[in-house]
């Protein structure tokens, strides 16, 4: 965000985003509303009403249009603040919530004390072509599972059962086992999961490329087991900047691997994770997690501590213990990737030595 000197910006701009219009609202020094409108939700719409103004203070929500929004109205010379709308529950759970209100609402948290909204910080326009590449195979990985479950929910409704295989496998695996009057219905799907996995592969290249070409560090983080380098690279577009952390801790906050707490009186209750954050970096630790985990997970400090806490604390301690693992592990990746430290398996426990003298 662009900072000014509060004194000099005699207005504040709250900005409600829609897909075709958004909504303003100007509120003066005092906190009168001096204008109100709205503007087409395009880049000539928002140039045409705030590029000649004098340098005010602007909130918006976070939304699919906001990064861009936001580096328009900084170029033309506005503090622009984007609202966190987890934090800004006199939006989100308003009574009288409609898109006039929301922008009078932004204007005058913004106007008292803009640390309120609980500014978030967008990613870069490189960042964000490049995290475009990681989700879009993550939706293509998504649909894919999807048409697959659907083939074999369609198939067990007339008696049937398909064979367990690999996803890849799919097609070729099950297509001689499905029944005779469904092969002509179910042809297409199969054909559509060919093809998926065609594309897959394509953006598969395409992260090995960026990972080696652009962002080296990806590579380094892919050197802890079960994190691979589509976990990794994701895990570094989605932070960015690893010095917007003072402690690796906090990574783990940002993520929503973070258990919430209410603390009232003489009750403190743990509760479940506060799943804030993007949720598909948040998705991919916790797979990498089970993976670390599970049977094939190599013998590593981590997955001593994960499998210790999964032996107490009653049925649900192994869902905490892939989260817990899960949140760790964003810590040691921020770790590695500030200090550039090689990863140590076992850097604070001595390897389990069988009676043969071979590692066990």
């Amino acid at each position: 965000m662009t900072n000014r000197s509060t004194d000099v910006l005699a207005l504040t701009v709250g900005i409600d985003l829609g897909d075709k219009r958004s909504h303003y609202c100007f509120v003066d020094a005092q906190g009168e509303i001096v204008d109100e409108g709205a503007v087409p939700s395009t880049e000539a719409g928002f140039s045409r009403r705030f590029q000649s103004l004098e340098p005010c203070r602007m909130a918006l929500e976070v939304g699919t249009r906001s990064a861009w929004l936001c580096e328009l109205l900084q170029g033309f010379g506005h503090e622009v603040y984007v609202a966190n709308p987890r934090q800004l529950k006199l939006i989100s759970q308003s009574d009288r919530k409609d898109d006039r209100t929301d922008a009078e609402t932004l204007a005058r948290v913004a106007r008292m004390d803009p640390k309120l909204l609980r500014p978030i910080q967008h990613r870069g326009v490189e960042a964000r072509r490049h995290l475009a590449v990681v989700r879009s195979r993550d939706a293509l990985v998504r649909t894919r599972t999807l048409l697959i479950n659907h083939v074999r929910g369609i198939v067990k409704t007339f008696g049937g059962r398909l064979p367990g295989c690999s996803t890849p496998s799919f097609s070729d695996k099950v297509r001689e086992h499905i029944p005779a009057e469904l092969k002509k219905q179910l042809a297409p799907v199969l054909k559509v999961i060919d093809g998926l996995g065609v594309k897959i592969r394509f953006y598969d290249r395409n992260i090995q490329h960026l990972a080696k070409k652009k962002h080296p560090e990806a590579l380094h983080l892919a050197e802890v087991p079960g994190v691979g380098v589509l976990t990794a690279l994701a895990f570094v577009l989605t932070i960015e900047d690893p010095g917007r952390f003072p402690r690796s801790r906090e990574v783990g906050v940002y993520l929503g691997l973070w258990r919430r707490r209410v603390d009232s009186g003489k009750t403190t209750s743990q509760l479940g994770i506060t799943k804030a954050g993007d949720s598909h970096v948040r998705r991919l630790l916790v797979g990498a997690s089970q993976y670390i985990l599970g049977p094939f997970g190599p013998d590593t400090d981590l997955r001593r501590w994960g499998l210790a806490l999964s032996k107490r604390g009653g049925k649900n301690a192994k869902k905490r213990a892939v989260v817990a693992v899960a949140r760790k592990l964003a810590v040691l990746l921020h770790r590695m990737w500030v200090t550039g430290e090689v990863y140590e398996p076992l850097r604070n426990t001595a390897p389990i030595v069988s009676l043969s003298g071979v590692q066990g």
